[in-house]
């Protein structure tokens, strides 16, 4: 069983005005409305003086249970959009598990799901745990990226990144927020830049998700009735809203609020949902609750798990 024995999210003060990003993003006065107005964005997070390392160490900051447990972390796991984020020889995840006292841990990055990552590592997590043998082990993975170009911050037509990142305790016995099941469909068809195929992919893009969210809710028997809450990843509003008209759930039952002062976190948006949730005391013991993402780079990838709080 893998179970989130801890999730910490850090999100930077600073945001900024959608209007402002403009001129750096090459945006036109209508793709400004539209992404206002349609999409529900307004403002977008960053962190200008903080590097990657730093993202990820804040994140770490906030989970108490790691302090002087350090030794039973056998794996540090990074769930990442991007294939590169920093020039070479820089490794910001290597930096961040020598400053928390975690260089004996076996350390990896996956980004071969794109947005989908931060779940694929979460999964890979407990599978590993599972095959150490050892019920004291636990993982660490981490999710969040700098917004450091233009093609990495925005989705056109679609959404904009921001910046933060999160950081989840794993075991294989938590006595909450436990994994019941997990599905991922992989579409090798849409190339990393899409171009022709791009509007074929917006058009499965919700029939994909919404096949894999069933079959994640048939997986761990039960129905949408069940599930109590829904945190998304954060691509805009209007596309939950068509969502869950399509497979017939309430649309205030999805984890919105982050949308228009976050912008979509890169692997992150699920994590920071999560914490909302709990600080508006929207799950309660027992809930049930779906987890989804979608990943578009070499592919899309369509994800979905649930969890018992």
């Amino acid at each position: 069983m893998t179970a989130l024995d801890a999730v910490s999210v850090y999100t930077p003060a600073f945001r900024v005005p959608l209007e402002n990003l403009a001129e750096p993003l090459g945006l036109t006065d209508i793709q400004v409305r539209l992404f206002r107005r349609f999409h529900g964005l307004d403002e977008i997070r960053f962190d200008p003086d903080r590097s990657l390392a730093d993202l990820l160490h804040a994140a770490a900051a906030g989970i108490d249970g790691l302090r002087g447990q350090e030794d039973r972390v056998r794996y540090v796991i990074h769930g990442r959009a991007m294939p590169v984020v920093v020039p070479y020889p820089r490794n910001p995840l290597h930096e961040v598990c020598r400053q928390l006292g975690l260089a004996h841990a076996l350390t990896f990055t996956v980004t071969q799901q794109s947005c989908a990552s931060g779940l694929l590592a979460v999964d890979l997590a407990g599978r590993l745990l599972d095959g150490d043998g050892d019920p004291d082990a636990l993982a660490l993975v981490f999710t969040g990226e700098k917004a450091f170009t233009r093609d990495a911050r925005l989705l056109p037509g679609t959404s904009i990144f921001g910046e933060g990142a999160a950081a989840c305790l794993v075991s294989t016995d938590g006595p909450r927020d436990r994994l019941l099941a997990y599905a991922c469909d992989q579409q090798g068809g849409f190339d990393a830049e899409f171009g022709e195929s791009f509007d074929r992919f917006q058009r499965e893009y919700r029939p994909s998700l919404a096949a894999v969210m069933r079959r994640a809710v048939a997986e761990a028997r039960l129905g949408f009735d069940d599930i109590a809450l829904v945190l998304p990843h954060n691509v805009n509003i209007v596309t939950w809203q068509r969502l869950c008209h399509l497979i017939d759930y309430p649309v205030d039952r999805v984890v919105l609020a982050n949308v228009p002062v976050n912008g979509h976190l890169f692997c992150v948006d699920a994590f920071a949902n999560h914490r909302t949730a709990l600080e508006q005391g929207l799950l309660r013991e027992g809930d049930h609750y779906l987890v989804a993402a979608v990943g578009a780079g070499a592919g899309a990838t369509y994800s979905a798990m649930v969890f018992r709080h």
